[in-house]
């Protein structure tokens, strides 16, 4: 796997994540487990790829 995601791209898509998370905790009902799509940001920052990036041909990482 190329990495394809950049260091801006991280930090953004961990916050995001952390903030989607959260939605588990301060909502009621199924609309809580939308949540979940946060430990995909954070998955997808934490390895440095995101598959449909890869999908769509994009990269937000400069690499040497």
């Amino acid at each position: 796997m190329k990495q394809n995601v950049g260091s801006v791209d991280k930090v953004i898509r961990v916050v995001l994540g952390v903030a989607l998370l959260s939605l588990i905790y301060f909502l009621d009902g199924p609309v809580r487990w939308v949540g979940l799509v946060g430990a995909v940001l954070i998955v997808t920052a934490a390895i440095s790829w995101c598959p449909i990036f890869a999908v769509l041909g994009l990269s937000s990482n400069k690499g040497k």
